[in-house]
Parts: C-alpha cells; sequence; structure tokens
C-alpha cells in the first residue's frame, strides 16, 4: 500500500480491532472504496498506509493512539445508494434513489422507459410534448397498468401557440388520475397550469393543505422559478373561479402552498434550453427557494435538483454535492434501448462528442426565435432550420422568396412543391389547431411560418421514426453531456448502444458518484491518494448493490 502517502497530519483519532491479537485483513484503496455499504479505515502501519473495512474508528483529540491501536488517518463511512440526495424528495414521491428520467417530447421518454424506472426505485416523466391526447390517453392507461401504486409522471409542456392543446392535456391528466407532471419551457403561468395544480386543494383531518396534483417544474430562469416557488397569482386564481373550474375554496387554499412541489434547475441540456452553467444556476436557485420559503413558511420544503449534463458520475457527484435534492437525466436516456428513438438515432448518439451540439430553431416556438439544442453530427438539420428563419426574418411573404430559394425549399426541405407542401400543412393544422389556419388565410408571413415549422417539426419525427433517406434532415434534441457519457463508458459494457438499460446506465450514475464521494471525504481528511483511487467503471446490474422495489 506504499502508493498511498502518510503524511504529517495530525491524526484523526485511533482505530482499533475486536479480533485481538490478529489484525483483519488489508484490503487495497480501490477495492475498498467500491464497497459502499462498508466503512473505508486508513491507518498508519509502521510508516505505512493501510486500509480496513473492519475495526471501530476512535475520533477525536481524546482518542490517541495507544498500545492497542493504530493511529487514524482517514475514515470514509458507508454510503449507500438509497442514502443519497433528499430525503425529503424520496418520501414525497415514493422513490428510493434520487433520480427522475426527464420528460423527452414525442414520446422518446417511452412507456417502457416510465415502466422500468419506476420498478427499479427511480421515477420516469412520459414525454408527452407534441402528442395527440388520444396517444397521451393510451399512454396514461398503459403506464397505470403497469404501475399501479409506483410513481410516475407525465410531461406538461408550455404551448403559448396553442393554449388549448395544454388545457386538453390538463383535463386529460385530471380525469385519468395522472397526479405528477413535469413542467416544462413555461416562459409564466397559465391558467392551465394554475389550474391543474389547484384542482382538488383540501384540508386533511389535521387541517393540512393536501395538494392532489403534484408539480416538478422544469426552470432555468430566476423569474420562472420566482412564480413556481410562489403561490398561484390571484387574477389567474379569480378567473378559475369566475369560470367555475375551481371553488373559493380551493382558490383560497392555493394561497398557502406554491405552484410547484419541486424545482428542477435546467442547465446546458437537449432540448429547450438557455444553456445555463449548472455550477452557477443551481446555487442560485437554491438561495431563491430559501427566501421565498422562509417568507411563506410553507409546511413542506421545497426540493431543488439539477438536469442538464448529469451524464457522468463526476457530475452526479458535483450536483449532490452542491446540494441538489436529486438528479434528471435526459440526453443519455435517449441513447438507450428503452427509449421511444430510432436505432438509427441510438446509434448517432453513442458516436457523439461533447463538440457535436449546437443550437436551432425550434417548431413549437419559431416565431419567437426559441432555439433548442440538437445533434449536429450526421445531420444537416441545425443548418437547414438556420436557414429557414433567415428567410422569415428577411421576407413577409413566402411568393416573396427569390425563385433559388423556392427551388431550394422544394428540392431539400420539402421534396414536392410548395403548394404540395402547404396543402399537408394545412390539413395537419386543421385537425390539431384550426385557427392557425384562419390566421395564415389573413396573414401571409404567419403561412410562411407555418410552413418552415412543418419541415422543423417532421423532422423530429423522421428522426424518432428512423425514415432512411431523411436521414440528413435528423433533428436529435441532444446536450453536451452525451460526449461526456461516451468517454465514460468506452471500453466497458456500456460502450455497444444494445446494452444501454437505462436502469443500468442510472444505476451505474449513482454508483460511480458515490464512489467518488467517498474518496473525496478521504481527500478533504489531507490524505494523498493515488490518481486512480476512486475511478470508477460501469458495472453490470448483477454486480451493483441495488434493492428493486418491483
Amino acid at each position: 500500500m506504499a502508493y498511498i502517502t502518510v503524511n504529517n497530519n495530525k491524526p484523526l483519532g485511533a482505530w482499533s480491532w475486536s479480533s485481538r491479537p490478529a489484525v483483519p485483513p488489508s484490503v487495497s484503496i480501490h477495492d475498498a472504496l467500491l464497497q459502499i455499504e462498508k466503512p473505508v479505515f486508513l491507518v498508519n502501519r509502521n510508516g505505512a498506509a493501510v486500509v480496513f473495512q473492519e475495526g471501530q474508528a476512535l475520533i477525536g483529540e481524546s482518542a490517541l493512539p495507544a498500545a492497542d491501536t493504530l493511529p487514524l488517518m482517514g475514515w470514509a463511512p458507508p454510503l449507500p445508494l438509497e442514502h443519497l440526495g433528499d430525503r425529503n424528495f424520496k418520501n414525497a414521491h415514493g422513490i428510493r434513489y434520487p433520480l427522475i428520467g426527464g420528460a423527452m417530447a414525442n414520446g422518446i421518454t417511452s412507456t417502457r422507459m416510465v415502466e422500468t424506472m419506476g420498478r427499479a426505485g427511480m421515477m420516469g416523466f412520459f414525454g408527452a410534448g407534441g402528442l395527440r391526447p388520444s396517444d397521451i390517453e393510451s399512454a396514461i392507461e398503459q403506464i397505470q397498468t403497469a404501475l399501479g401504486s409506483l410513481p410516475y409522471g407525465f410531461n406538461l409542456i408550455h404551448s403559448p401557440y396553442d393554449p388549448a392543446l395544454e388545457a386538453a392535456t390538463v383535463d386529460l391528466y385530471l380525469k385519468k388520475g395522472v397526479r405528477r407532471v413535469s413542467a416544462a419551457a413555461f416562459l409564466d403561468l397559465t391558467p392551465a397550469l394554475v389550474y391543474y395544480r389547484v384542482k382538488g386543494l383540501r384540508r386533511d383531518a389535521d387541517g393540512r393543505v393536501v395538494c392532489q396534483n403534484q408539480v416538478i417544474a422544469k426552470v432555468s430562469r430566476i423569474e420562472v422559478a420566482r412564480k413556481f416557488l410562489s403561490p398561484a397569482p390571484e387574477k389567474i386564481l379569480s378567473a378559475l373561479v369566475a369560470d367555475g373550474r375551481i371553488s373559493s375554496v380551493e382558490a383560497e387554499l392555493a394561497e398557502t402552498v406554491p405552484m410547484a412541489d419541486d424545482l428542477t434547475a435546467e442547465a446546458d441540456s437537449g432540448g429547450h434550453t438557455d444553456n445555463r452553467p449548472a455550477i452557477s444556476l443551481l446555487p442560485t436557485l437554491t438561495a431563491l427557494r430559501d427566501a421565498i420559503c422562509a417568507k411563506h413558511r410553507y409546511p413542506r420544503p421545497i426540493c431543488v435538483g439539477l438536469g442538464g449534463g448529469i451524464a457522468t458520475p463526476a457530475a452526479v457527484s458535483a450536483a449532490f454535492a452542491m446540494g441538489a435534492a436529486y438528479v434528471l437525466t435526459g440526453t443519455i436516456n435517449q441513447a438507450c434501448i428503452e427509449s421511444g428513438t430510432s436505432d438509427a438515432v441510438r446509434r448517432m448518439l453513442a458516436e457523439a462528442n461533447q463538440a457535436d451540439v449546437t443550437m436551432a430553431p425550434s417548431a413549437d416556438m419559431f416565431e419567437m426565435g426559441v432555439k433548442v439544442q440538437v445533434l449536429k453530427r450526421g445531420t444537416m438539420f441545425p443548418q437547414r432550420a438556420a436557414k429557414l428563419y433567415e428567410l422569415y426574418g428577411r421576407y413577409h411573404d413566402i411568393d416573396a422568396l427569390p425563385a433559388e430559394q423556392k427551388q431550394m425549399l422544394e428540392r431539400q426541405y420539402f421534396r414536392q412543391s410548395i403548394a404540395a407542401e402547404w396543402e399537408e400543412t394545412r390539413l395537419f393544422f386543421k385537425e390539431r389547431d384550426p385557427a392557425q389556419i384562419v390566421r395564415a388565410e389573413k396573414d401571409s408571413r404567419h403561412k410562411m411560418a407555418l410552413l418552415f415549422r412543418s419541415y422543423l417539426g417532421q423532422s423530429a419525427l423522421w428522426a424518432k421514426r428512423g425514415v432512411p433517406d431523411r436521414t440528413i434532415d435528423y433533428q436529435v434534441w441532444c446536450g453536451p453531456g452525451i460526449g461526456a457519457f461516451n468517454e465514460w463508458v468506452r471500453g466497458s459494457f456500456l460502450e455497444p448502444g444494445e446494452n444501454r438499460q437505462v436502469e443500468a446506465v442510472s444505476m451505474n450514475l449513482l454508483m460511480g458518484a458515490t464512489v467518488l464521494m467517498r474518496r473525496n471525504t478521504l481527500l478533504q481528511q489531507g490524505n494523498h491518494l493515488p490518481a486512480t483511487a476512486g475511478h470508477f467503471r460501469p458495472l453490470p446490474l448483477s454486480a451493483l448493490p441495488l434493492q428493486r422495489v418491483a
């Protein structure tokens, strides 16, 4: 064990053993760190550092080494996976491990993925964004049948151009008993979201306010976080009461609870993102949470978790070190076999590097200039989407485009005439949101926007379905974390895409983070460990200390 340096630091105390006169067998520092449910004792034995996992630590100046003890230079307690994160969050949602699967739209976070995570002691959110209510209803029924009382959630995405769809989704969730949503991409609180949160508020036998519907908000801006951490706006509550959608009692109780039970700080993620750095975003939102909770004196603590870039053990360890109550994964789940995307996309993701991502105009908020983070390797979607937004900003009418630009659109984007593309677009919006067609008939620039949004929306579906002749147009929502993940798993059993099961990926992240946290404990006590100590390579599920719930 000579590669562990015994320095001149004052011992933490003493180490003793019960098997006198024999000393327990020593182990390597690497093996000791991996056995997370056993303590690590780093002791000075005749000037050499020795690692034990048995014995007793006597901490403090009063525990000076005696004849039958050895100086204790370092100690890392056991850290089972279920001890990570905030107990309040885990208890509130009925999960064992503090990890949730983010809701990637178009069903990419699939029913299969949600079911797998629920049975493994975690929680997944179905990617309902972009789907029709009938498709969402089918997913609800499937997940509820499969999981029963096990935890799950559904996505509720802000739809500024289609508030009717957002309202219909909320009505469906209330009708089908979906009691937990991930509120994403909200720029402000909407009547539909407030209605979901407030409906069913009541007091229990002890007089405590009970929220029937739970909201976990995903935010990256302070001004939006403040709205979710505060009670529902009085103006919206009054309108809901006037419409008969909530009672005056529910409106009164709504003034005592926050709009969100928990808050996910969304850092540099795939899809809708502000590319915020996690290291500054999480502490900022945590401090804001503390201030608002102190003001309102909520009885239940609001937990703040971290998502975006959660792709390696180091990232998970850093999140918990900064005080995250839980972590949220997204991009790396899309590369798992349970995701609702195509094998072609999974292969693309498995080959991606950290620099292989960029920002591109989004389909749902195109006219607002909102962008999403996507994969750029193996596809020309980012360049083509940017060109569409350039044309939209320069011209006010599709007919005003120069002839060569029209030919480019018909040849490269639509692969048919503009007239034929418009007819398909018109039929789509006639079914999904007829008001858009009415507006387009009066506003030629809006007609152009709908045409461009048609390409942007279909590009995500071509990727999901793996349409062979549209690979160059694939829109794959992706953050730089996928590159870090690929580097970490290189050479391990998780490198091949066909081995990437969401439970194996998630549990290895937690396991690796735990090993790092124990290693850092020893380092912070002034010890010098070999550089490779604490390096964790992914292990098969059978080799991990797991406790499944179903």
